[in-house]
């Protein structure tokens, strides 16, 4: 029997084989198509999840497939700049650029190649699951692989990375809730040879006019993506044409400015599944939510929720938590995410109102209003201060402000490493440099004393100054549990971290037997 199964093979599934199998867990992964889908559909990715990319080593060969995400620029009815969205200004909080665009092919062959070094990881393609039961020892997964060869593979876990039309939670009849977002849209991608790219603009564009609102995205290199809304009526079919997307795209380019990648039709929609767990089952990626595209973040969230759910089932399944306290560990899984997704979701939708306002003179108020609020003078607004920070699950119940946010990586003094190179993952226990340390530190959480060792370029500092605090728990997915201010505080906060370790913390949403 295998710890882990996994179903859909695409970014999301293999972070989660990879990461688990990092974890030492046995993990079965399989997937319908025969390799890579050779077709960017995500171009945008955060230091997040470069993050992520770090753990599983694989930084240096991902960065040479990524760029640093160009500003977007907001125009509006009558042409004129409402708004400018940037990143932040170095030195990067995470230690990497905090947006960048990436070619997806290329980026997914290197994780595979990662995965398919590890011994305790078998992954299979052109397998396509057809049925899936739970009893209390584990889930069955009926696997229909090449030759139409059908078998059974046995695992203590599932989680479902098989898309937004997932068959494992369609099988399970987990339904998904509308948060009230479905509109049509084309996207074209476009391989730009040196005249079209002397056309286009420089810098990523919102093109926020009622009669066809759209957008230009600047890819890695030479490659540009427009999404284009469709009007009631226009038949999406049809404007996936070549001839009707260079008829789209003739305000910007001609045929002989480049070469079609890809135009396909879609409609966005915003749904978030209402339970992630069933059982030994979950939900990640496009299975759990879909959301509009307006901050590029569908991989990403999906990423995010394997990076949550990996740390959380291999301390349950390794038996470092056990009973309630390993039931309510996984639980907060579902929790954290989908209130996570909501709250992006929803402020990625207030992004797309500001860009899909159809009517005239509503859009020239939202015009009006815009620049009024910047006195005239558009300001940058940074990307990562629309992305929000958990606020449930295993968190501590103190309510910081540190609480539930991205812990920063710092670059350290000694050695000029990040923090996660030099210290590893797991639980760490970060100290300022003025922090009075307690005596009564735990087994199992790595300290890291910046006073000891001393941080290069002052983001731990500005952080803790930021949120009033001289130490910060955080989890394995950089997450933070809790803050604290004295020793006396920081000993409560292991106390609390403890317990819930042991003991567990929720009402329980599912039993895993």
């Amino acid at each position: 029997m295998y710890d882990v199964a996994i179903v859909g093979y695409g970014p999301s599934g293999v972070v989660a084989a990879g990461l688990l199998g990092q974890a030492g867990l046995n993990v079965y992964a399989c997937d319908k198509l025969p390799g890579v889908y050779e077709i960017p559909r995500a171009v945008a990715l955060d230091h997040e999840i470069m993050r992520v990319f770090q753990q599983l080593g694989l930084v240096d060969a991902i960065q040479s497939f990524t760029e640093p995400f160009t500003p977007s620029e907001y125009f509006g009815v009558d042409g004129q700049l409402i708004r400018r969205m940037t990143m932040v200004e170095p030195p990067f909080p995470q230690g990497y650029t905090p947006s960048m665009v990436f070619s997806q092919p290329a980026v997914e062959r290197v994780l595979r190649e990662r995965v398919a070094q590890m011994r305790n990881v078998r992954v299979e393609l052109s397998a396509e699951v057809v049925d899936l039961q739970q009893d209390a020892q584990g889930a069955t997964l009926h696997v229909r692989g090449p030759g139409e060869q059908l078998r059974s593979v046995r695992a203590r876990c599932v989680i479902a990375c098989d898309g937004g039309s997932s068959f494992v939670r369609t099988v399970l009849d987990l339904p998904l809730e509308d948060l009230d977002f479905d509109e049509p849209w084309l996207v074209v991608d476009v391989l730009v040879n040196e005249r079209g790219l002397a056309k286009l603009p420089k810098v990523s564009v919102q093109y926020c006019e009622p009669e066809r609102p759209c957008t230009l995205v600047i890819g890695p290199k030479n490659h540009r993506r427009w999404e284009i809304s469709l009007k009631p009526g226009e038949d999406p079919r049809q404007a996936a044409t070549p001839e009707q997307a260079w008829a789209f795209l003739a305000r910007w380019l001609t045929p002989r400015d480049g070469t079609l990648w890809r135009q396909a039709s879609y409609r966005f929609h915003a749904l978030v599944a209402e339970r992630w767990r069933e059982g030994r089952v979950f939900l990640a990626g496009d299975a759990a939510h879909m959301q509009p595209p307006f901050l590029g973040q569908g991989m990403c969230q999906g990423i995010r929720d394997v990076a949550n759910l990996s740390w959380k089932l291999a301390s349950v399944l390794r038996g470092e938590v056990e009973g309630t306290a390993a039931e309510a560990l996984l639980d907060s899984y579902g929790h954290e995410r989908k209130a996570h997704v909501r709250e992006l979701t929803s402020r990625i939708k207030g992004v797309g109102a500001v860009i899909c306002e159809r009517d005239l003179a509503k859009a020239r108020a939202r015009d009006a209003k815009l620049l009024a609020d910047c006195g005239g003078v558009v300001k940058d607004t940074p990307r990562q201060d629309i992305l929000p920070r958990l606020e449930t699950g295993f968190l501590a119940a103190q309510e910081t402000t540190g609480r539930g946010t991205l812990f920063p990586q710092p670059r350290l003094a000694s050695s000029g490493a990040l923090m996660d190179h030099a210290v590893g993952g797991g639980w760490r226990l970060v100290f300022a440099s003025d922090a009075e340390i307690p005596n009564d530190l735990p087994v199992g959480i790595t300290v890291v004393a910046l006073a000891r060792t001393p941080e290069a370029d002052g983001v731990v500092a500005r952080w803790m100054q930021a949120h009033g605090c001289r130490a910060a728990l955080v989890r394995p997915d950089h997450y933070v549990f809790g803050t604290a201010r004295t020793a006396a505080e920081t000993s409560q906060l292991l106390a609390e971290w403890q317990q819930r370790w042991t003991q567990g913390f929720a009402q329980r949403e599912a039993a895993l037997a």
